[in-house]
């Protein structure tokens, strides 16, 4: 078959040159690294020209597994892949007889909530989505070198691929090292990403804050200022930086680029303190052991970094914690009740609220996490003390009551906490921070911890059916029984009762 050219090379917005296998590779990963539902990668070229070992490459990354069978599709034209982070069709079109046949093969569908990448794209003519990114794949002047040209009538393409670049090129600097390979790690529920980094025997995580006070939408910053959530990477080195001077098991930060929001830091792994799904007990204590040991220190207000810019850390004031917790209000309350919140009911849900966190103004306050669960506790094999757990997602850290970490652990959004387990760790948490030379209060700690408790689980409320319907991630609501089943056991607290009526009568909880 002749050459097929892209539709247009002179609108071409970058020419690469790759010198062997190694680095077609290594672009697969970094376009893989970048694919969202409705993308289309259209591969063009000869046969030969590497396409074939460029979707070999991207397939098998986005599926975590190197030595994945990747058939060719020639034969069956569409070959579909259910990926972790994200679905994918492999299509070649060489044995397309008839343009319109792309349609029988339902790639509209499939754009829907998948991505898809087609060899011999040119065999459907006119009739692929004009947002698709094409790779022109050439010889190059030898046997190994290819030469790839990219074009797309989308302008967000361009964008997207220079940032993907320019991650390689930071890893590049700052390892300095032979091949590096990027894989996705998590980034499902967050506006941040993380990738696994494998450079020879060292291994690392890096962190890309893909955003600014320039590229958020204003409901978004607005909701970030209201709350507190960190807008940059400085929060990354300030906090973590401190839990490390205590001798908390927080990565170290190999590379940082705060401008670009890149930081590079010690890979802690993947196990967490939950297996196949159910909490280990031994990994929760150890985990309540880091709580007492970190709530029994004094933590500063404000860190200063080795850049010379300093960080403070936010106060958890009670307008946040209302804000947070009026999620529920915006989109858990329609969910149950088909209904948007009244301006009186969101009036009544602001006065109980803050007349219960007025009952904590004499809690015990320190740097709270706001994130420790199972996710972020990352169980150490081998560490003893508080070393067993390796701590990260800390960059919203704010200074507030303490309790509130607690709930997070014992009550943990990702997995099922028996009460029989949450009443021994409360237990075993009151007699660390006791064996720590701290006398707590039990009758006032209690009170401070289903406050949070409840404050924290309506937030989760909201953002588990804001994922699942904002942002098309049902999977989110397979997690409302459990959280509506820890709502249920704090709000027997006598501390709560006004506000168990309310969500009685308001969504019909009880």
């Amino acid at each position: 078959m002749a050459s097929h050219q892209l539709r247009d090379l002179t609108a071409t917005f970058l020419s690469l040159s790759l010198k062997d296998e190694s680095d077609t590779r290594q672009l697969a990963e970094d376009l893989a690294a970048i694919l969202k539902p409705g993308d289309l990668l259209c591969l063009s070229g000869d046969l030969g020209a590497g396409k074939s070992t460029f979707s070999r490459a991207l397939i098998r990354n986005m599926a975590g597994d190197p030595d994945l069978e990747v058939p060719s599709p020639t034969f069956t034209l569409v070959q579909p892949y259910d990926l972790p982070r994200l679905p994918l069709a492999h299509f070649d079109l060489y044995r397309l007889e008839e343009p319109e046949e792309i349609e029988e093969l339902g790639l509209e569908e499939i754009l829907e909530d998948s991505a898809a990448l087609i060899e011999w794209p040119e065999m459907a003519k006119d009739l692929l989505p004009e947002s698709a990114l094409w790779l022109q794949f050439r010889h190059g002047r030898d046997e190994d070198t290819r030469q790839v040209e990219f074009y797309s009538e989308d302008p967000e393409w361009e964008k997207r691929i220079s940032a993907t670049l320019e991650i390689r090129a930071f890893l590049k600097a700052a390892l300095n090292t032979g091949p590096i390979s990027r894989e996705h790690l998590a980034g499902d529920a967050s506006l941040r990403t993380f990738e696994k980094i494998d450079a020879g025997d060292e291994h690392l995580v890096l962190m890309r804050w893909p955003f600014s006070d320039a590229t958020l939408p204003e409901t978004i910053r607005s909701y970030m200022d209201e709350v507190h959530l960190a807008k940059d990477c400085c929060a990354v080195a300030a906090i973590g930086g401190e839990l490390r001077k205590i001798g908390l098991r927080a990565p170290a930060i190999k590379k940082a680029d705060f401008d670009k929001g890149l930081v590079l830091s010690e890979f802690l792994g993947s196990e967490t303190i939950v297996v196949d799904g159910k909490p280990v007990a031994e990994r929760y204590f150890a985990a309540v052991d880091v709580l007492a040991a970190m709530h029994a220190r004094k933590f500063p207000e404000t860190v200063n970094l080795d850049t010379g810019e300093t960080y403070r850390v936010p106060i958890y004031s009670n307008d946040a914690l209302i804000s947070e917790a009026s999620l529920l209000l915006d989109w858990y309350l329609p969910e149950k009740t088909g209904a948007e919140a009244s301006d009186q009911i969101k009036a009544e849900f602001d006065a109980l609220w803050r007349g219960l966190l007025d009952r904590l103004s004499e809690a015990q306050c320190g740097w709270v996490l706001r994130d420790f669960h199972s996710p972020n506790l990352l169980w150490q094999v081998g560490a003893l003390g508080t070393d067993r757990i390796g701590l990260i997602d800390f960059q919203d850290t704010v200074i507030g009551p303490v309790a509130y970490d607690v709930a997070s652990l014992l009550l943990d959004a990702r997995t099922d906490i028996d009460p029989e387990l949450e009443k021994a760790l409360f237990d075993a948490y009151l007699q660390k921070r006791k064996g720590l030379g701290q006398e707590v209060d039990r009758a006032a700690f209690q009170q401070a911890y289903v406050v949070m408790g409840a404050q924290r689980i309506s937030k989760i409320l909201g953002i588990f059916v804001r994922l699942a319907r904002r942002d098309s991630k049902p999977a989110y609501l397979e997690h409302l029984p459990r959280m509506e089943g820890y709502l249920d056991r704090v709000m027997m607290a006598p501390v709560l009762s006004d506000l168990k009526d309310w969500y009685q009568r308001h969504i019909g909880r009880y």
